[in-house]
């Protein structure tokens, strides 16, 4: 008998300018102290999931997701930088604990200029816990459900 041992994506979570985990301008995640990843620099005010999987986790402060994959891998969508002191202003969040996702899924509407305005920066991060390393190209345009390879 043989198993479907079929490859799980990763998707754009919206359109704009990718990059490196290393190049995101937060030492948490630059560190890759949460996992390997990456940002975008969004262009647009939608944040789709990076994945096929189910919603675990919305933060309180809707700055961040925590999403998992159908083999159990967790990936966490973190939106802008430092946003947590924004206490949910500017995200309105569109899933639920317990819902079902896939690259199509809005999760958030931001008001990007907002967040500018209150002096946080927009990028989008994607952190994979227990992922060293993977391989994308950044500095690169990319639009929102993109595949950017396997996880």
């Amino acid at each position: 008998m043989f198993f479907n041992k079929k490859k799980e994506m990763i998707f754009a979570p919206a359109s704009g300018t990718l990059l490196k985990l290393e190049q995101v301008n937060d030492p948490v995640f630059s560190s890759k102290a949460m996992g390997d990843g990456f940002g975008i620099e969004p262009e647009g005010n939608q944040v789709f999931s990076p994945i096929v999987g189910k919603v675990v986790s919305v933060f309180p402060t809707k700055h961040a997701i925590l999403l998992e994959t159908k083999k159990g891998q967790s990936v966490l969508v973190h939106i802008g930088i430092d946003t947590v002191e924004l206490k949910g202003q500017g995200i309105d969040v569109q899933v639920t604990e317990g819902q079902k996702v896939t690259q199509e899924t809005l999760l958030a509407e931001v008001d990007f200029p907002f967040i500018l305005e209150q002096g946080k920066q927009t990028t989008v991060i994607v952190a994979l816990e227990g992922i060293d390393s993977i391989e994308l190209t950044s500095d690169q345009q990319v639009k929102a459900h993109q595949s950017l390879g396997e996880l």
